[in-house]
């Protein structure tokens, strides 16, 4: 039986995810520079031609993931109960933990973009090979931060496209959208090793699944439907 939820904690939660895709595809696409899979040499010369407009761009990106976040504690908030709560809490803690490990992972490409355009000013190009090569090891550290983010993100989605699903809690498109977004982001990451054009387009579907997500809540709420357990 169809217990469809259109309250405040439905309203909430749907533009929770909207405002989580504002933030980070505005972030990103009005960046005057995008750092790549890791920092390298020409990043600071870039960054530094309009250093305090990429600042505050990247703080408006890196908050868009700390709304996702916010976004899916208000979903659980909102359809943790029994019998849901078995695989919706697990779901969304996964792409929870994924989405705080992307955020770190910006966090970090924000705080040495910005520190690295001071300290390289006026170096030499050899200088600041040697600069880049001195954080070499982090930079490796960060760039797994942001293939697993994105894969345990992956996990995390295919449970709750299984959760919308089998309790027919949104929409079956969203729910299959949900789960196979998850699957293609674990394939693509974990089965094509260390190619990150490949990996961009999943940045810009996940935007779109937070889109949807948002909109079809507002416009039909959540079905929590009455289960004898």
């Amino acid at each position: 039986m169809d217990n469809i939820q259109k309250n405040f904690e439905t309203r909430f939660t749907g533009w929770a995810f909207i405002l989580a895709a504002i933030l980070l595809w505005f972030g990103w696409a009005l960046s005057p520079h995008h750092i790549g899979e890791y920092i390298v040499a020409s990043d600071f010369e870039a960054i530094g031609e309009s250093v305090w407009t990429w600042i505050w761009i990247y703080r408006i990106h890196i908050f868009g993931w700390v709304t996702m976040g916010i976004s899916l504690f208000a979903l659980v908030a909102a359809t943790a109960r029994k019998p849901y709560r078995v695989i919706i809490l697990p779901g969304a803690g996964m792409v929870i933990i994924g989405t705080f490990t992307l955020a770190i992972a910006n966090a970090y490409f924000y705080n040495f973009g910005a520190w690295g355009v001071g300290e390289t000013a006026g170096k030499t190009a050899m200088e600041i090979e040697a600069f880049v090569n001195d954080i070499l090891y982090t930079n490796q550290y960060v760039t797994c931060f942001i293939r697993f983010g994105r894969v345990f993100s992956g996990v995390g989605l295919v449970l709750l496209g299984f959760a919308f699903i089998k309790w027919h809690m949104v929409s079956k498109l969203l729910g299959w959208f949900t789960a196979l977004l998850g699957l293609a982001a674990m394939v693509v990451i974990m089965g094509i090793p260390d190619n990150f054009e490949i990996y961009k387009p999943l940045f810009h579907v996940k935007v779109l699944w937070l889109v949807a997500m948002g909109a079809v809540i507002l416009k039909n709420g959540i079905n929590l439907p009455k289960i004898e357990e």
